[in-house]
């Protein structure tokens, strides 16, 4: 509902609006640090033990490197496309969900302390009888009907893709590039099938994630997401090295770390919340199938733009497409410090939106736009200098080192379009512009893989030129839609 409100900023000023407190660290501000600090920590905890996996594979040949950074690409990509729509719909409805039980219990309470005045008129009851009572209301677990919903599709899927990657491992590698007579067929294979038995607890931790991140607690995810990747890289060079076992020493250490998250998150959820619904209808599954549905074709679209360049860097040989996997995992990595901030934008808004309580919808839309803005550019000198004097790390082949060379002012200049094109994801889920986040990103994709099939051409640096530009259209979607004040931002024009 558009209301009348002089606090509420015009289309595109809610992009400057208060641009000089976006670093100040008031209510909004410590409420924004605390769920998007450790959030971003968490997020990054994956693809940094992914960069480990990487460094320690490189020791081993080119080969292998280039072999891994292909099923690792398979592997992320089919597991963002069968989570991440459900990783966002649960934080924007256990957010929701939460806002609203929050307030219904603040009418009880009031309701409650009301009538206990009465009774204490009337029976001269001392108040220490009644704290007991109030103590062991405090204590029930919550009822959040999302979480369950979340628990049981995400472990549904992680069966699903963890038999799709088994049984078909040859052939999508095959369409990745990898054909029966490359080198890199049996390592990439090897690692694939045996990371893909970790997806049941990928994909239920990642589900279990978002629901913490609707109650905006990011710090139990980023405990247990840094007790599994610390495991991983202790246990890593054990299996790859003392063990003899390679690459698949290092898949087996994977495995292992995302157990060890999804039990330790499962162990916190249980305490906070109740699980078992009190019947199938409060799962709502069609309503998260029918949001689930618009998310899965954006993500199919993203997925498809990053694997299809992963698969052309690969069909340029195993030096391109080492190449490609350092630069990607860094490219990939630094950016998601700033879906730290859309996870925070994405809690507060939909909670905001639950009360409809747009001023702050905008402060919090307008803060995390411009906290986006200053840690992509801060990302890019950081990168600009860290990696010419890092790339060592990954490898030491002269051909890998020259063309990651070539990617470094990609992966440095993209840094501020990637950051807001992060957290203007974040700002759309937490508004619940579900439809509008599919179809713009769909369209988006199709600019994006006809140009991909034109750069290619001009090898290394036309797939980077291709993904800048793939990136920046993501940005430019996301400011469309507040810059506009269409849909849930219609708000935002004043009436009379």
């Amino acid at each position: 509902m558009a209301q009348k409100d002089d606090g509420h900023p015009c289309g595109i000023s809610i992009f400057f609006k208060d641009a000089r407190l976006a670093l100040k660290m008031d209510d909004l501000g410590v409420e924004i640090a605390k769920i998007a600090l450790p959030a971003a920590l968490a997020l990054t905890a994956d693809p940094i033990a992914s960069l480990v996996d990487t460094a320690f594979i490189g020791q081993i040949g080119a080969i292998e490197l280039a072999a891994v950074g292909v099923s690792i690409a398979v592997f992320n990509q089919v597991s963002r496309i069968a989570i991440f729509p459900l990783v966002s719909i649960t934080t924007s409805f256990v957010a929701e969900e939460d806002a609203v039980s929050d307030s219904s219990h603040e009418n009880l309470e009031m309701h409650e302390q009301t009538e206990d005045k009465k009774l204490l008129q009337h029976t001269n009851t001392k108040p220490e009888s009644l704290d007991s009572e109030s103590l062991v209301t405090s204590n029930q677990k919550k009822r959040i009907p999302s979480a369950s919903s979340a628990l049981i599709i995400g472990s549904v899927l992680g069966f699903l893709q963890a038999a799709f990657l088994i049984a078909g491992a040859k052939p999508v590698l095959g369409f990745m590039g990898i054909k029966s007579d490359s080198p890199m067929l049996q390592p990439a294979q090897q690692y694939l099938k045996l990371r893909s038995l970790g997806a049941p607890a990928v994909l239920l931790s990642l589900a279990m994630q978002g629901v913490f991140r609707g109650f905006k607690d990011t710090k139990t995810p980023l405990y247990a997401t840094v007790a599994g990747d610390v495991t991983n890289i202790i246990l890593d060079p054990i299996f790859m090295f003392v063990f003899g076992l390679g690459v698949s020493g290092a898949a087996i250490a994977h495995v292992m770390s995302q157990y060890l998250i999804s039990i330790i998150l499962f162990w916190r959820l249980i305490e906070k919340i109740e699980l078992v619904p009190p019947t199938s209808k409060h799962l709502q599954f069609g309503r998260f199938l029918k949001n689930g549905f618009l998310l899965l074709m954006r993500v199919m679209a993203v997925t498809f733009c990053v694997t299809l360049a992963a698969s052309m860097a690969a069909r340029q040989g195993s030096t391109t497409m080492a190449a490609f996997q350092v630069c990607l995992q860094v490219w990939l990595a630094t950016s998601l410090l700033a879906d730290g901030l859309a996870v925070a934008g994405q809690a507060i808004l939909a909670s905001a939106f639950a009360k409809m309580d747009y001023e702050k919808v905008t402060a919090t839309a307008s803060r995390v736009l411009q906290l986006g803005l200053v840690l992509g550019v801060a990302l890019a000198v950081f990168l600009g200098v860290g990696l010419q004097f890092g790339a060592k790390l990954f490898t030491k082949d002269v051909g890998v080192l020259h063309l990651i060379s070539i990617g470094i002012p990609f992966v440095a200049a993209t840094q501020p379009i990637n950051a807001l094109a992060f957290v203007f994801d974040g700002v759309n889920f937490g508004a619940s512009d579900f439809a509008y986040a599919a179809y713009s990103m769909v369209l988006v994709a199709v600019i994006s893989i006809l140009l991909l099939f034109i750069a290619s051409s001009h090898g290394f640096v036309g797939l980077w030129i291709a993904l800048t530009v793939y990136m920046s259209l993501r940005a430019f979607a996301g400011f469309w839609r507040i810059g506009t004040r269409t849909g849930p931002w219609c708000f935002l024009k004043v009436t009379s």
